[in-house]
């Protein structure tokens, strides 16, 4: 502090104020940031719980992540087998959306990674991916059995909290004009994949539900595939029954 009352006494006195009046500032601005930074961690904190609360009650004794590892009894094995079983889910859960069209024209957030929270989802998932071990009996350490814990941990948060948003946007981020076009496909795709409709028609409907969504809602390649044999109705046919071998005529000679 020496320096700083010494560099002081050097100053005229007319400058000091607008410095004290600086840092005064500063630090009010710092005390507001960290006052915000604080507000989001509780409001995070506050988040997660409520989404362990749900999962809770929808799959009754299925313990989250993190309740799992508070378990002491489980083996190292044990842990990875549960692990992967929420590891998969959410996993399914997502493919829930993306390979089927109609839940992406009703929520289109879920399949777009310009969403913050759909982009912090699929940035977790990825991150649980990379740290999941080759199997349960493979040999790994307790770090890496935490770090992959948390990893699916987070992503299961982070997929709660996207699906959420998701189902509250809904269209409402798209234009009016683009909204018509979202409905239209929607109508359009119940042709498409509706049993009662000719082939002619649920390919003329399949047509015009990529012709709506164009530009609107990327597809991906294996939903596309899912769809297209949805509208195809593709049945692996039987094979036929082999003819009955033909019987050598009698000998005249008996």
């Amino acid at each position: 502090m020496e320096p700083l009352f010494e560099w002081l006494s050097h100053v005229p006195w007319w400058v000091i104020f607008p410095i004290l009046a600086m840092a005064g500032g500063a630090a009010k601005a710092w005390e507001q940031g960290a006052k915000r930074r604080h507000e989001r961690r509780l409001e995070t904190l506050r988040l997660k719980g409520e989404i362990k609360t749900a999962q809770l009650a929808a799959r009754g004794q299925a313990l989250p992540p993190k309740d799992v590892a508070s378990d002491s009894q489980l083996s190292s094995k044990e842990l990875l087998e549960r692990l992967f079983t929420e590891h998969d889910e959410i996993t399914a859960r997502w493919l829930d959306y993306e390979l089927d069209v109609a839940k992406l024209i009703a929520y289109p957030a879920m399949s777009d990674g310009r969403q913050p929270l759909t982009a912090a989802f699929l940035r977790a998932k990825k991150t649980a991916d990379n740290l999941r071990p080759s199997s349960a009996s493979a040999k790994v350490s307790e770090q890496q059995v935490a770090e992959y814990l948390d990893a699916v941990g987070n992503a299961a948060v982070a997929f709660e909290v996207a699906e959420k948003d998701a189902k509250r946007l809904r269209n409402s981020t798209f234009t009016e004009a683009e909204r018509k076009k979202l409905d239209r496909a929607q109508k359009l795709l119940k042709v498409a994949v509706d049993d009662s409709a000719t082939q002619a028609e649920r390919n003329v409907a399949y047509k015009r539900v990529r012709e709506e969504l164009d530009g609107l809602i990327v597809l991906s390649d294996s939903a596309v595939e899912v769809l297209e044999k949805q509208v195809a109705r593709e049945i692996t046919a039987s094979p036929a029954p082999e003819p009955a071998a033909k019987q050598a005529p009698p000998d005249p000679a008996v």
